[in-house]
């Protein structure tokens, strides 16, 4: 079935973990620049996650997106991100900076014209994506959705506490957020947000 054949009200567990999770997973090939969406915990999760994939040589470049200043953070998201990719070894020359953008499309509309004046577009043949596993496919869809059609995808997921395929359903938090972003992910594809998608159920 398709993701807009679901009903975002009354997604079952099994729903749930097709829509986020199932076929996430890294290819492990090596891309043009590293696209790493902004979030409270970026810096603790996302970043280790990006360096790792910088160090092991599979882009030249990182791009942190987000301009969200939470609370308790002097710095938007991404200039948090960055302190801390430059704090784990990432020299400052290599990292590329967005931090207009209020959430995921944002993310992507906003970063189109740094990656074009960086890299630029026409010279990007994959991008890979690092954010939290539950958010991969948003992340993947829009990207799909927006950036150009030539463009291929590396999903790299960084792994949080509670929002895992293992364990999304043991918590409160977990539970509340991996629903929610399957709800979400419904809605954007119906609205015509993002493109849709086969669902696998399998």
């Amino acid at each position: 079935m398709m993701i807009s054949e679901c009903n975002p009200g009354q997604l079952s567990h099994e729903q749930i973990t097709a829509l986020l999770y199932k076929g996430i997973s890294d290819d492990g090939r090596p891309g043009d620049c590293i696209f790493v969406f902004g979030s409270n915990k970026g810096a603790k999760y996302r970043v280790p996650a990006a360096v790792q994939l910088y160090k092991d040589g599979r882009a030249p470049m990182i791009l942190f997106s987000g301009g969200t200043i939470w609370k308790g953070q002097p710095l938007p998201e991404a200039l948090m991100m960055k302190e801390r990719a430059v704090e784990l070894g990432v020299p400052a020359g290599q990292i590329l900076v967005e931090q207009e953008s209020r959430h995921t499309k944002e993310n992507v509309l906003a970063s189109l014209l740094v990656l074009d004046r960086a890299i630029p577009l026409h010279g990007i043949r994959r991008i890979l994506i690092v954010t939290s596993a539950y958010h991969m496919r948003r992340a993947y869809l829009t990207l799909k959705t927006y950036m150009p059609s030539w463009i291929e995808y590396s999903m790299c997921a960084a792994e949080d506490a509670s929002t895992r395929e293992d364990n999304w359903w043991l918590t409160p938090e977990g539970f509340n957020r991996a629903s929610n972003e399957a709800g979400k992910l419904v809605r954007y594809v119906q609205n015509g947000i993002i493109a849709d998608n086969m669902l696998d159920l399998g």
